[in-house]
C-alpha cells in the first residue's frame, strides 16, 4: 500500500511551480505533472484540475507548445496556366559565413508552372536590386510575368515594384 503526502495549496502551488519549470522541469501538460507529483508521493484533492489549470496559465507554454491543437486553415491552390506566367520571388539569408565575394543574400525566384528557379547572390537586397533583378533575370529572360507573388517584405513591396508592375 502507497501512502501520499496530502499538502495543503500555498504547498500544491509551489510543487507545481517546481515539476512545471523548476530546475528540473519540463513545462509538462497538467496531466502528466499531476501524475509526476503522484509519484512522487503528493496528493491534494484537486489535484488534476489544478495542475491543467497552471498549465494553461504558463505564458512560456502558450507561446513555445506545439500549435498540434491550433484548428487548420484550408490552403490556397496557386496554379499558373502557362509555363513563366506567375512567379514567386523571395531572399534567402543572412548567410553565415558570407560568401567569398562578400555576397550574404540570395535572391530567388521560381516559376509556378516549371519550376524553373533563378537566383542571383548580393551583399545587400535593396530596392534597386530587386527591380533589377525582375528586369534582367524574369523579363528580359521569359518576357512580363502575369503575376509575381512575394511574401510582402519590405523590399519587395515598395513604389519601386509598384511602378514596374504597372
Amino acid at each position: 500500500m502507497v501512502l501520499l503526502r496530502c499538502v495543503d495549496r500555498h504547498e500544491a502551488g509551489m510543487l507545481m511551480h517546481e515539476v512545471h519549470e523548476g530546475s528540473f522541469g519540463t513545462y509538462a501538460n497538467g496531466h502528466s505533472m499531476a501524475k509526476r507529483m503522484l509519484r512522487a508521493g503528493y496528493y491534494w484533492l484537486t489535484m488534476e484540475s489544478d495542475c491543467y489549470k497552471f498549465a494553461k496559465k504558463c505564458h512560456k507554454c502558450q507561446i513555445y507548445a506545439d500549435k498540434v491543437h491550433v484548428p487548420l486553415t484550408l490552403l490556397n491552390v496557386i496554379s499558373s496556366p502557362w509555363p513563366f506566367s506567375m512567379w514567386g520571388i523571395d531572399m534567402i539569408g543572412m548567410i553565415e559565413p558570407k560568401a567569398s565575394n562578400g555576397h550574404r543574400f540570395i535572391f530567388v525566384a521560381i516559376d509556378y508552372f516549371t519550376k524553373w528557379v533563378e537566383a542571383s547572390s548580393y551583399a545587400n537586397v535593396t530596392k534597386q536590386v530587386v527591380v533589377s533583378f525582375i528586369k534582367n533575370n524574369l523579363i528580359c529572360r521569359y518576357g512580363v510575368p502575369s503575376r509575381i507573388i512575394t511574401d510582402n517584405g519590405s523590399n519587395l513591396n515598395n513604389k519601386m515594384m509598384t511602378e514596374l508592375c504597372k
